[in-house]
């Protein structure tokens, strides 16, 4: 039998990997591609502009074409069909016999028949070459607009912004991605996307694109606006390549789009059409997804077998230029009856909407942006229509009670639920590889191909590995990274008691290769937990993220953050003008915190040293705001100012502060204390909050305000202050030695087997027996601290490491401020164009 495949794109390649997995290895294969390389991947074709090449993106294995059978013909455009010789003539003049042809070419970007839409330095967004061509232009443009404000567009916007270009985004429609998320959705998405510095203009039709005075372009809107611009990029919509089928009288949809039945079959039973080029039941899909799906149908029908397509779900979750979005199901609810619940937080730009059916135990659909957390259960909800809970807005809304957020348990998933809809892996596919010996997720991907095109759906196949292994039997293997087979609580007891201090010698022990970007900075944080060593010793340095390396939060533009430390938020007024006069004398940005500190930004990597030399002189230490360690310790004014306080929250809270300060964790610690019940330190936010009663002190732990509040459990009450700080003392300690790599608090206690009841037998009744090896850690710890920066400071081998350039001493001149409310702020790329720009003043 001889197979002809036109185009060899994911889809096309996905059906030639489809024809092994059908059993069909006697054909002879034939595969038209008119690109000059084989399939790659185009889920992820912007990763070109973060440094990805070609070969990195490539789909195809070294050796997949060296086969008799198999014959992949590069720059190579079929031309023609005849169905009724069983012919493809292409763009060399060859003609091409078959038994079998495989219509696979995809779709081609829609561009507007815009007046001016083919002058020079206008692109569509689709192949390699055209992204080669648009790094050209962008190296020599100031300015970029992307035309479509869908998926694909979003994606090019951040291609843009990748290359430094003031970026816009035009659409016509009234909001962005209109047809993944609702009004709500797209004013969030649009808020949060306009924030990363892209310009965002909807409901805007161009009519024509002319000469600029600006630049090289002037778009002209229907409303008698216009935007100029030096670099155009159309990426608006995309229809079927179905013109060779309709030159050869096969059956089209109305709007385009080669009509297939549920084998992927077209109008000629010898002929299938399978991916965006196909139209099953009026419908085009967009996705990979889908395409993969017809793929493996069609080669299955070929083998004989009874394979159907019926559908796909389009539910899509991203992240575009950093932001979640999620689309499931229904997203719109349209379907009658249904009904929805929303929970939009505006000041941490946080939208989510799931719809219902009219009798309110179905999931229809969701649109969650901004955090995407509960993406996959809420896909699992739909796909499998497993009954939702008795308050199914509790599936999206916030928890402030301490109880864990309802969900959905893998165990709950049926054997037959879609896990990976790209390769159409099913749950039970993935329990039958961990049955069959398959133990690490890599193991499992190559195995079954789960996870290995969008990988959105990774985190699932995780789950239902590590379920799977426990039902069996198995270890679950919870290994930090590649280089060390232990979990990070196994590698802190492996440090502590083999008294381990180098990274070289614990890989010689414990490890293997080089180390990487996971384990270097985990070590580093358990060294200076269980040893208190300054991070920027010699052997440490290296091991140190870009916060830790300089000892600053490094912010958007290249700048970094001082904060010095103020225990309790107490500050004298002495400090506070001393706090002044250097930030005056650096030209930095002062803003006063939400942890009672003063943070000072725009300071320059050659500028830290002298800062910090100055407020060490005024008696400020590290206040290690960019540290996984001990922040802040908020407090209110307590019982020496307030009428309603009843004991001393300032004294306890500096008292607190000043004790566990420097302590290195797996994630940021922060407490509060208040002075009374009416909580204006809001310690029940906090990781550790105490609040003052008549009888003492009551101990909170586990609370975390961010990205998902949790509110603090009440660990002890009416503790005397020698009690609770015992008791803080080692709950700290179990905390840092049996955490996961950057888990916070309230997550490490949402995963403690047996809950708070277990917590407090540890805490407080020493079942563990260790109370008093947790005491005496503490106490190192705080016995051995030294202040980082005065470290820094003093010592000129670490001094000669905070430069901009290893082989000049010249600051970097591409940091540029504006003027706002009678301080700077780092200047947009616009601003950088058209302002006279503020450069912070050296010492």
């Amino acid at each position: 039998m001889k197979v002809l495949v036109i185009g060899h794109g994911m889809v096309g390649h996905k059906f030639l990997e489809s024809l092994d997995e059908a059993n069909i290895r006697d054909a002879e294969v034939t595969v038209l591609c008119e690109e000059p390389r084989a399939a790659y991947d185009r889920v992820h074709l912007s990763e070109f502009f973060a440094g990805k090449s070609a070969a990195d993106l490539s789909l195809v294995s070294a050796d997949f074409f060296n086969r008799d059978n198999l014959l992949l013909k590069l720059n190579t455009l079929a031309t023609a069909i005849d169905r009724h010789n069983k012919t493809v003539t292409v763009s060399t003049g060859e003609t091409l016999s078959y038994d079998k042809l495989i219509i696979a070419t995809g779709s081609y970007p829609f561009v507007p028949s815009v007046p001016g839409k083919d002058r020079q330095d206008c692109f569509v967004y689709r192949t390699i070459e055209d992204l080669e061509a648009m790094l050209e232009c962008g190296s020599r443009s100031a300015s970029g607009v992307v035309i479509g404000g869908g998926l694909l567009g979003l994606e090019c916007a951040k291609a843009l912004r990748d290359m430094n270009l003031l970026t816009h985004v035009v659409e016509f429609s009234p909001r962005l991605m209109a047809v993944q998320v609702d009004d709500a959705g797209g004013r969030m998405l649009r808020k949060k996307i306009e924030d990363l510095g892209v310009q965002v203009h909807t409901q805007k039709n161009t009519i024509e694109i002319v000469d600029g005075e600006s630049a090289r372009h002037r778009m002209v809107f229907a409303d008698g606006t216009h935007l100029e611009t030096d670099m155009i990029v159309f990426s608006a919509g995309i229809r079927p390549r179905d013109e060779l089928a309709r030159a050869s009288d096969l059956s089209i949809g109305p709007r385009g789009g080669i009509v297939i039945d549920n084998h992927c079959r077209t109008s000629d039973p010898d002929v299938y059409a399978i991916g965006e080029c196909a139209l099953w039941n009026g419908q085009i899909f967009g996705l990979v997804a889908p395409g993969y799906d017809m793929a493996r149908v069609a080669a299955k029908h070929l083998a004989g077998e009874a394979a159907e397509f019926s559908g796909a779900d389009m539910s899509t979750k991203l992240k575009l230029m950093g932001v979640d979005v999620a689309s499931i199901g229904d997203a719109l609810g349209t379907s009658a009856g249904s009904r929805a619940y929303q929970f939009a937080d505006e000041r941490k730009q946080v939208y989510k909407k799931i719809v219902v059916s009219d009798c309110g135990k179905h999931l229809l659909g969701a649109v969650l942006v901004g955090d995407a957390t509960e993406y996959g259960t809420l896909q699992q909800m739909m796909l499998n229509r497993i009954e939702l809970p008795a308050e199914p807005e509790f599936l999206i809304l916030p928890q402030s009670d301490g109880k864990a957020k309802p969900g959905l348990g893998v165990d709950a998933l049926p054997a037959s639920a879609q896990i990976c809809s790209c390769n159409n892996v099913s749950k039970g596919q993935l329990c039958e590889a961990v049955a069959g010996g398959i133990a690490t997720i890599g193991e499992l991907k190559s195995c079954t191909k789960a996870g290995t095109a969008c990988g959105g759906c990774v985190p699932l196949v995780t789950q239902v590995m590590k379920a799977e292994m426990k039902k069996q039997g198995f270890a679950v293997n919870n290994h930090l990274c590649e280089h060390f087979a232990y979990s990070r609580q196994e590698l802190f007891h492996l440090i502590r008691v083999g008294e381990i201090k180098r990274f070289d010698a614990l890989l010689a022990m414990h490890g293997k290769g080089l180390g990487c970007d996971v384990c270097k900075p985990v070590v580093a944080s358990i060294f200076a937990s269980c040893w208190n060593d300054f991070v920027l010793k010699k052997e440490h340095v290296s091991l140190q993220d870009s916060n830790d390396y300089f000892l600053g939060n490094i912010q958007k533009d290249g700048t970094y953050s001082v904060v010095p430390r103020m225990p309790g938020g107490e500050v004298t007024p002495d400090g506070l003008i001393a706090v002044g006069q250097v930030a005056r004398k650096y030209g930095l940005y002062t803003k006063i915190t939400g942890g009672q500190r003063v943070d000072l930004f725009g300071a320059r990597i050659d500028q830290l040293p002298a800062i910090w030399e100055e407020l060490i002189d005024a008696g400020f230490e590290s206040g290690h705001a960019y540290g996984k360690s001990l922040r802040t310790v908020k407090s209110c004014v307590g019982s020496t100012w307030c009428r309603y306080g009843v004991d001393d929250s300032v004294g306890l809270a500096i008292e607190l502060e000043n004790r566990y300060k420097g302590l290195r964790a797996p994630h940021k610690i922060k407490f509060g204390v208040s002075g009374c019940t009416r909580e204006c330190a809001e310690a029940q936010g906090k990781d550790v909050g105490v609040i003052a009663t008549e009888k003492g002190w009551n101990l909170y732990v586990c609370g975390n305000g961010g990205m998902k509040p949790r509110h603090a459990e009440l660990l002890a009450s009416d503790l005397s202050k020698e009690d609770l700080v015992r008791y803080i003392d080692r709950f700290l300690m179990f905390y840092i030695r049996t955490a996961d790599r950057l888990q916070r608090t309230s997550v490490w206690r949402d995963n403690l087997e047996g809950g708070l009841d277990y917590l407090k037998e540890v805490v407080i009744q020493d079942k563990l027996g260790m109370a008093a090896e947790l005491e005496a850690h503490m106490q190192h710890v705080v016995d051995t601290y030294e202040c980082e920066w005065k470290n820094a400071v003093t010592d000129q081998e670490t001094r000669k490491r905070f430069r901009q350039f290893v082989n000049s001493d010249q600051p970097d001149q591409n940091v540029v401020f504006v003027e706002e409310r009678g301080q700077i702020r780092p200047a947009t790329p616009e601003e950088r164009k058209v302002t006279i720009p503020i450069i912070a003043k050296a010492a």
